[in-house]
């Protein structure tokens, strides 16, 4: 082997004079000059003919075409790799050694086969040393195939017509079922903790194949798929492959219009293939853990980088399906559009509809009675997002910004049953109705006629009875129910009598369908059992005020009438909605309301 010292007159100079100069040749070239000038890609190499054409084809068949005989100067252009994969070939055509590494095999591949260096014009030629080099020692090591293939990127399509790019997908993914089934058998052994410590870490290879180019990197985890590779590690390869490339990206300021390129200077539509690529990724089970936080980072920057609309939806589609297990801070994705509500609530909206779709689903797979109702899985899971969506619509109540329309889409689209008690519900809305007080009568009324008042609890009631915020009706109507649950607290009635008005005698009609009758008795079913959680949480309510009247009527006797009026007047300094509502009501403070809220949009968001 011959040192790269050796070969210093290889080193491109800046002077333009033509390299390989005599000093450079050995053996019988040493005394003979140069007698061809070959321009590669504009930069001139001074050579001889005859090592040339002893050992390419394409050359030869250069100075066999031309009519000159005495011909000195050939161009090549568009060459494979550029001048250097040029020199290297040059070098093996003097019969110089030099050492084939991964990093210039590709490149010496493809100017083998650009200047037609086979066994046809000499035994152990060019093409058949970098084959004898991929097949032997790259194609055996995962960390080779994938250096390799790193190196194929700037290389012309010639690269992919001799197989390159297959071949080093195929070894990465066979290789990495290898490193899998290593992986495994020293798990049965791991029986001391160094063992398991170092049994216990990710395979090695995650943080190499971020390195490739985001079409490259799709094939290889397509291959590594069909290989048979576990699903967590190529959940975790795609993990650490958007970090490593969307670095940077969320830190761009969302309300500007003009992107801006990330810090690694990759373009914008770059990261936008980046993001629809690992998305589609995706282990497709239905069962697969992928973590929620990983979901909303991927959603937020497809809308950054303006993701296909699939895209977004697929991702939107994962989350609902587990709705019941995000927090209320992941559902908090700010809006990117100017002039628009704060937080992307139409996101949020479509998310929630991906949830009840998956809840419908397995309802129609279901067929017992007993699956339905408040002990079944999927009750369960809408009581935990019908708090997650209250929660939610308190948080973005304050927005000055936000669409009636949008607010009362997000309230409606949960079903009755979601919520045993509308106190969070109640509070959203009053939030609401203070943050915005140029509202109409109609749209107050449209938005409050969401609220039961049967399933407020003593606390809300309190709250409402004395809040001017809320429309006339609907403050009778919570009176109302007060005066009923009062009444039969007094009787001694164990549950609310009112709530048997609502449920309905459970008899199917003879004139509907049997499928119709199952349906009208499921629905039954869950109503009854409703009504039966509700009136549990309402118990130990009634039984405490149900103990403290009795008390008051034992000293007092024959004073009820005035304990029943002190009671009601003390009900409104009960309150866990932030104090008293505003005192007496008058008639005209919506009017007064009204000339406050020209600067609404002005105001701070923080309701007290």
């Amino acid at each position: 082997m011959v040192s790269e010292r050796s070969f210093s007159s290889f080193v491109r100079s800046p002077t333009p004079s033509p390299k390989f100069s005599n000093s450079f040749t050995t053996g019988i070239f040493t005394d003979v000059a140069g007698d061809v000038t070959m321009v590669v890609d504009g930069e001139s190499f001074l050579l001889h003919k005859f090592p040339l054409v002893s050992r390419c084809g394409k050359i030869r068949k250069m100075v066999a075409d031309t009519k000159d005989s005495n011909i000195s100067k050939l161009e090549l252009a568009n060459f494979p790799g550029g001048t250097q994969a040029f020199e290297l070939a040059a070098k093996f055509c003097y019969s110089m050694n030099f050492e084939i590494t991964p990093a210039n095999v590709a490149h010496l591949r493809c100017a083998a086969e650009f200047l037609e260096m086979t066994e046809d014009y000499r035994e152990r030629n060019l093409i058949a040393r970098t084959e004898t080099y991929l097949n032997e020692v790259v194609m055996q090591n995962l960390e080779k195939a994938i250096e390799v293939m790193s190196t194929c990127e700037m290389l012309p399509p010639i690269a992919e017509e001799v197989g390159i790019q297959d071949r080093c997908v195929d070894a990465i993914a066979m290789n990495a079922c290898k490193e899998q089934l290593v992986s495994g058998l020293s798990h049965l052994e791991c029986d001391t903790e160094a063992s398991e410590l170092k049994c216990g870490g990710l395979e090695w290879w995650i943080e190499d194949l971020s390195t490739l180019r985001i079409d490259y990197y799709q094939r290889v985890i397509s291959a590594m798929e069909r290989m048979g590779v576990r699903p967590d590690s190529l959940l975790a390869s795609v993990m650490h492959y958007a970090q490593a490339s969307l670095k940077g990206i969320g830190k761009r300021q969302t309300c500007n219009s003009v992107m801006m390129k990330a810090s690694h200077g990759m373009a914008e539509n770059d990261q936008k293939v980046i993001v629809e690529t690992l998305v589609s990724l995706l282990p497709k089970e239905k069962g697969s853990s992928i973590p929620l936080t990983f979901l909303f980072g991927m959603l937020r920057m497809a809308t950054i980088v303006n993701a296909s609309i699939a895209c977004r939806l697929e991702l939107e589609r994962r989350i609902g399906f587990r709705l019941e297990m995000v927090s209320l801070d992941d559902l908090l994705i700010p809006s990117v559009q100017t002039g628009d509500s704060l937080f992307d609530v139409d996101t949020v909206h479509r998310i929630l509809m991906n949830f009840l779709q998956r809840i419908e689903e397995e309802e129609n797979e279901d067929f017992g009675y007993e699956s339905e109702g408040v002990g079944s899985p999927n009750h369960g899971s809408l009581l935990k997002v019908g708090r997650l969506v209250d929660a939610y619509l308190a948080e973005i109540a304050p927005d000055p910004y936000l669409n009636i329309q949008k607010f009362i889409a997000m309230i409606e689209m949960l079903p009755d049953y979601a919520r045993v008690i509308d106190d969070g519900l109640y509070r959203a809305v009053d939030i609401y109705l203070k943050a915005h007080p140029l509202l109409t009568e109609h749209e107050c009324k449209k938005l409050c006629k969401f609220i039961d008042c049967q399933k407020l609890s003593q606390e809300a009631c309190n709250h409402a009875a004395q809040n001017d915020r809320l429309p006339l009706q609907m403050t009778v109507r919570v009176l109302y129910f007060e005066q009923l649950r009062l009444k039969n607290a007094l009787s001694g009635s164990s549950g609310d009598g009112f709530f048997s008005q609502r449920i309905s005698s459970g008899i199917p009609s003879a004139a509907m369908s049997p499928r119709d009758n199952y349906a009208s008795l499921r629905r039954e079913n869950r109503e009854l059992k409703l009504e039966i959680s509700r009136m549990r949480v309402r118990l130990s309510d009634l039984e405490k005020e149900q103990d403290f009247m009795k008390q008051g009527m034992m000293e007092k006797s024959g004073q009820g009438k005035t304990i029943l009026t002190s009671l009601s007047r003390g009900f409104g300094r009960i309150g866990i909605f932030g104090g008293p509502a505003g005192g007496k009501r008058q008639k005209s403070g919506r009017k007064s309301r009204g000339s406050e809220g020209k600067t609404g949009r002005s105001r701070s968001y923080s309701i007290s």
